[in-house]
């Protein structure tokens, strides 16, 4: 699939609408916009993360990965999931596989296992690798509540960020390696 983009700037959406991937246009508010405009916020925030100071150069390999599967995940949020017309085959489109789930998962597994079990509630902080992977965890979260307002999408999609957030969450916890701050109950009343 070629990219080539000349022009930034179309003023197609100075009305308030633009295009989706199937060039239907909608409002900018519309659910299907909101949900790939956080993903797009998502990939902005592990871009901070990718660059903050600490972090671990294997998890700078798997969240550029992220980063790249986060645009599948938009291409395939931009173009409404959509049964055959008139038993013809719609066109193949990107979309979100399961094994692009499988591999969050496989990740997730590798390095909770290197970890020491909960004991309490996780603060975010730590490190600074640590705080962004938790800015980069809630925004996720986001980004899969607004995917569940769309109508007709990808099921791997939400599969996808919900995994996403968990291996956020689980590398946020490597990078504090092991001094991680943990929520109190009470403390300061």
């Amino acid at each position: 699939m070629t990219v080539n983009l000349t022009k930034i700037y179309t003023r197609l959406g100075d009305d308030g609408e633009t295009h989706l991937g199937d060039m239907s246009r909608v409002a900018k508010v519309d659910p299907r916009i909101e949900a790939f405009g956080t993903v797009d916020e998502l990939n902005a925030q592990i871009g901070v993360a990718v660059s903050t100071a600490g972090m671990p150069k294997t998890y700078v390999a798997w969240l550029r990965q992220i980063q790249n599967d986060l645009f599948d995940l938009g291409a395939d949020l931009s173009v409404p999931a959509a049964p055959p017309k008139d038993g013809k085959a719609a066109k193949e489109r990107l979309r979100v596989l399961p094994e692009q789930v499988e591999w969050l998962e496989q990740r997730c597994d590798e390095v909770n296992a290197t970890l020491e079990p909960l004991k309490s509630f996780v603060l975010p902080g730590g490190t600074a690798a640590a705080a962004q992977l938790h800015v980069c965890r809630t925004v996720c979260r986001r980004a899969e509540r607004r995917t569940l307002l769309v109508e007709a999408f990808n099921p791997e999609v939400v599969r996808y960020l919900n995994r996403c957030s968990d291996l956020l969450f689980i590398l946020s916890r490597g990078a504090n390696a092991g001094d991680e701050p943990l929520w109190q109950p009470g403390r300061f009343r």
